[in-house]
């Protein structure tokens, strides 16, 4: 087993170096090799260059077994996949056992997102005269303004963002920059919070950071920490829906096509390295198929 995880820690030092693989990436990668080793262990195979076909068709029986969901299983052996290509790359295996093993079909979830109604709530619940409401907001504003991830919002820095045009400079997936512009609602929102709540959060610690985001204590706030922070807006409204940072991502890029945007742009804006990624969001809601419809057809309205 020493071997295999030697072998392992190869392929992370691939991910993070070659790949620049994000943290979360790396990690799920890892998850998924160690399930493989441990899998491979109960079936007595010593050596990786022992896996052949039928093996694998066992470990996906094995998956199933375990009542994971389509997405999980499709995810597991895509990494593995990609595990094994990067074995045959450093020549320890002689052929790929997972290359023709075809990936389970998905079913296409529509994402949740916010109607306008519901977001015009949100807005209106935090308290602006303190310090943590005016941080509230601006990562509201900034997140539906933007569309960024969680993690990006997270690494969010100063000098990353540009008050003059009014674009962000995100890192995201890959360590890739890209340049995200956002309106006036965030930008007066980022200003309200950068020039009076964030100096009385910084004031709480003796450190000093770059990051945008601080939580109660003056320090660079977590992922987990902005889930909670929107967890707690959405109780402080009538509003019974879920609430997490994606479900606002996903709100961004529907409102986007929704009111006309071009695929392309959105997926640009977004930061998907495939189309694919973006087009589970051309999705629209029932009034703007009907408004399409009324303005587009031509007996649709006896007025024309």
């Amino acid at each position: 087993m020493s071997i295999l995880n030697n072998v392992l820690k190869k392929f992370i030092q691939y991910l993070e170096v070659e790949r620049n693989a994000s943290e979360y990436t790396i990690t799920f990668y890892q998850n998924d090799v160690l399930l493989f080793y441990k899998f491979l262990d109960t079936e007595g195979i010593t050596a990786l260059n022992e896996v052949n076909p039928q093996t694998v068709r066992l470990f996906l029986t094995e998956l199933y077994n375990r009542k994971l969901s389509r997405r999980s299983i499709s995810r597991t052996l895509s990494c593995l996949r990609s595990f094994y290509k990067f074995l045959e790359t450093e020549q320890l295996i002689n052929q790929n056992p997972f290359i023709h093993v075809p990936l389970p079909k998905q079913n296409k979830r529509i994402p949740n997102f916010f109607y306008s109604e519901e977001l015009s709530e949100l807005f209106e619940v935090n308290d602006l005269d303190t310090p943590l409401g005016l941080r509230d907001q601006a990562l509201l504003e900034v997140i539906y303004a933007t569309g960024i991830r969680v993690s990006e919002c997270k690494g969010l820095q100063l000098h990353n963002i540009d008050f003059s045009i009014g674009v962000l400079n995100v890192l995201g997936k890959g360590r890739k920059e890209r340049y995200i512009p956002f309106g006036q609602y965030a930008q007066e929102a980022l200003q309200s919070y950068i020039k009076d709540g964030r100096p009385k959060l910084l004031n709480k610690t003796k450190e000093t950071t770059e990051y945008v985001f601080l939580n109660a204590r003056g320090n660079p706030i977590t992922t987990r920490g902005i889930h909670y922070i929107l967890n707690n807006m959405i109780k402080k409204t009538s509003l019974t829906v879920e609430m997490h940072p994606h479900k606002l991502r996903h709100t961004f890029a529907t409102h986007l096509l929704n009111e006309g945007a071009d695929l392309r742009s959105v997926q640009e804006l977004l930061g998907h390295e495939n189309l694919s990624s973006t087009q589970i969001y051309t999705h629209v809601t029932k009034d703007r198929l009907r408004n399409v419809y009324m303005h587009s057809h031509p007996r649709a309205n006896l007025k024309k």
